[in-house]
C-alpha cells in the first residue's frame, strides 16, 4: 500500500516503514503525527481524491529535527564589478511512516 501526501507545498509518495524528509514541522522528536492531506491511496484498489481522499490519514513518528547541508547562492554580473555570495540551510523534519488508513 502507498499514498501520495502533501506537506510543506510539496507532494511525497510514501509507504509504511519508509523515512521521508519534509520541511520543518512544529513537533518534538518521538511525537506521533497525523498527515491528513492525502491526495491518493493505492494498493489493490486505488482511491483518488478530489482533491483529497475523505477520511484518509497517514500516521508517522518524528525521528529527527535538523538542518540540511549549506548551499551557496552566488550572483554575478560580468564587467560591472558585482558579486554577491549568500548561503542557505534548509530546516527539515525526518518522519518514519507507520500506517496508512482509508
Amino acid at each position: 500500500m502507498y499514498a501520495i501526501i502533501e506537506t510543506g507545498g510539496k507532494q511525497y509518495r510514501v509507504q509504511p516503514g519508509e523515512t521521508i524528509y519534509v520541511e520543518r514541522l512544529s513537533s518534538n522528536v518521538g511525537d506521533t503525527i497525523s498527515l491528513d492531506q492525502v491526495l491518493l491511496v493505492g494498493g489493490e484498489s486505488v482511491h483518488v481524491g478530489t482533491p483529497l481522499v475523505a477520511n484518509a490519514t497517514v500516521k508517522g513518528t518524528v525521528l529527527e529535527q535538523g538542518r540540511d547541508r549549506k548551499i551557496r547562492v552566488f550572483k554575478f554580473k560580468r564587467r560591472k564589478h558585482y558579486r554577491r555570495t549568500r548561503g542557505h540551510r534548509q530546516a527539515y523534519t525526518a518522519i518514519r511512516i507507520e500506517t496508512i488508513s482509508v
